[in-house]
């Protein structure tokens, strides 16, 4: 393993690739990688790419590679499918249209698939970004699968959000009541050749006038067309923009330490619940739950009430307080 994460670090693409599977299976290894690589992570600039299905947002990422490869800069994308019913893993829609790049050296393109996730990201999203940043790559492109009203994840991963509406379907009153007005750094109204941009453009400012959202930044609102590659240098220009505004206040700074911390505390939570769930899994008592469910001694919902009882519950914490007390010693 430390010999594909010195390959790695030293921008060998396979090596990337194996460590990434790696992460994304959890595997026991995974501490001992995103350790070795952590003093090498943190130059990247990352780039959260969100918004409703049916956006455009996998065509407008393709766009924005091209123009970050014309300013010859190492490209990195996570881009998030829904997860196949059958095989459980993506669906690699995102993917196809970026074929285009697929013999670009400069560019790595990772499709994920949601396992389950309702927050936009897989929760092993931030450890892939990570390892992508200290593999070399100066921008990573992270598209979400599509979002609704609050799954914003992106927003404790990436630098700079980039929210993609289009003109139908009410975006703008969607987005009015979501959680994608907060989060969003740059809005980019798509498909803007549709009747009805106009207006979504003109309500999004109006909005956004009568609340600004920090004093240091007033978020733009780009009509776009990634289709036909029109407005797209437009949006890289002020995702530039938006990326000295952090480095010149020093909120860049700020947003980073956010991100470590949000870093902690999930991997706190998945792994309590994981060892949870495994030292219930193995109970005897559960077992015994099981086996009467199945032959219908007893209905799921009575079980799972008995099983998460008070007494019950706070037996299994104890037992798991006390091996997590024995590893520490």
């Amino acid at each position: 393993m430390t010999e594909l994460i010195e390959k790695m670090l030293a921008g060998d693409r396979l090596s990337l690739a194996r460590l990434i599977t790696v992460v994304e299976r959890e595997g026991e290894e995974v501490p001992d990688i995103m350790r070795a690589i952590y003093p090498h992570a943190g130059r990247a600039f990352c780039v959260g790419i969100t918004g409703p299905p049916g956006g455009g947002k996998s065509t407008m990422v393709s766009r924005l590679i091209t123009v970050a490869r014309k300013k010859e800069l190492q490209v990195g994308v996570v881009a998030v499918d829904p997860t196949s019913p059958f095989s459980g893993g993506a669906v690699l829609g995102d993917r196809v249209r970026m074929q285009q790049h697929f013999l670009d050296d400069g560019v790595f393109i990772r499709s994920m698939a949601t396992r389950g996730s309702h927050g936009g990201l897989p929760r092993t999203a931030s450890s892939v970004i990570k390892l992508m940043d200290a593999s070399g790559k100066d921008i990573i492109f992270v598209e979400t699968v599509g979002v609704g009203q609050t799954e914003v994840d992106v927003m404790e991963t990436a630098d700079t959000v980039v929210v993609i509406l289009v003109p139908e379907a009410g975006d703008t009153i969607q987005t009015m009541k979501a959680g994608l007005m907060e989060i969003a750094d740059i809005f980019a109204v798509n498909k803007a050749d549709r009747p009805g941009a106009d207006f979504v453009v003109a309500d999004l400012m109006a909005m956004l006038h009568q609340s600004p959202k920090q004093s240091w930044w007033q978020v733009p609102v780009v009509p776009t067309q990634a289709a036909n590659d029109v407005g797209v240098t437009d949006l890289y220009q002020h995702i530039e923009k938006h990326y000295e505004a952090l480095r010149d206040t020093g909120r860049l700074t700020q947003r980073r330490q956010k991100q470590r911390r949000a870093d902690l505390l999930r991997n706190i939570e998945n792994t309590v619940t994981t060892q949870i769930v495994q030292l219930v899994v193995g109970d005897d008592q559960l077992n015994q739950y099981l086996e009467r469910v199945e032959t219908g001694e007893i209905d799921p919902y009575a079980a799972a009430d008995e099983i998460l009882s008070h007494r019950t519950l706070v037996s299994w914490v104890e037992r798991w307080l006390s091996r997590a007390k024995d590893n520490i010693t």
